[in-house]
């Protein structure tokens, strides 16, 4: 069985954002002689570690909205800026847009089940989606238009 994460992008603004964002970590850690590979530290280990990493994915929220997912491919240790032990998750850097789903804010990360993951976006939706500013999708998704 599979299950998802969700989890608040502190401090992105929007999908592009977020993948600059992921870019340059990813740039600084290949740079510092570390793992060539995105991670995403949390400070706990999910328990349930085995049915994430089958296909599960971590479904981020970005300003009240999940807009998009990343598979996760594994789990590692790590060790956190002020020297306590971290889970360290691993990420696929593709970036997979998905419908979205409004979510409240929480604290960390939360289990999904599968049912309740957004779908991805077609090929279409995602050609709409970024010829508009977010505001302005976000807006006319709110009164039905989008």
């Amino acid at each position: 069985m599979t299950i998802h994460l969700v989890k608040i992008a502190v401090g992105i603004g929007s999908v592009d954002h977020l993948r600059e964002v992921q870019i340059e970590r990813l740039r600084q850690a290949k740079e510092s002689g570390g793992p060539g590979e995105l991670r995403h530290l949390t400070r706990n280990a999910p328990r349930r570690a085995a049915e994430v990493l089958n296909g599960g994915s971590i479904y981020w929220i970005i300003k009240g909205y999940i807009r998009v997912r990343q598979r996760i491919t594994d789990f590692g240790e790590a060790v956190g800026r002020n020297g306590k032990p971290r889970c360290a998750l691993i990420l696929d850097p593709k970036l997979v847009q998905t419908q979205l789903l409004p979510h409240k804010p929480i604290q960390g990360w939360r289990y999904m089940e599968p049912e309740a993951a957004p779908a991805d976006l077609t090929n279409q939706e995602r050609k709409i989606e970024s010829s508009l500013p977010t505001e302005m999708a976000d807006e006319l998704r709110s009164l039905g238009l989008l």
